[in-house]
């Protein structure tokens, strides 16, 4: 059983975190290429923010939304 947890150390330190490694050793030559993965996820989180938003006045704009006040139980 060693050998297998020991294969799976292998496989995620040698390969699968290589590119992390890579950026981690990066921050001494560029700030942003340290940072690209935050700056990556930073802009997905920003478009699916603005899709939201998008749906939210879709739905606003029709008046499918029930605002009447019992509409949720929480509300009285």
């Amino acid at each position: 059983m060693k050998d297998f947890f020991e294969g799976i150390q292998t496989i995620f330190e040698d390969y699968l975190f290589a590119p992390f490694n890579y950026l981690t050793n990066a921050e001494l030559d560029s700030w942003f290429l340290a940072n690209a993965l935050n700056w990556v996820f930073i802009i997905i989180g920003f478009a699916a923010f603005l899709y939201w938003m998008k749906q939210l006045k879709d739905v606003n704009d029709r008046n499918e939304e029930n605002k009447d006040s019992t509409a949720h139980s929480y509300l009285g």
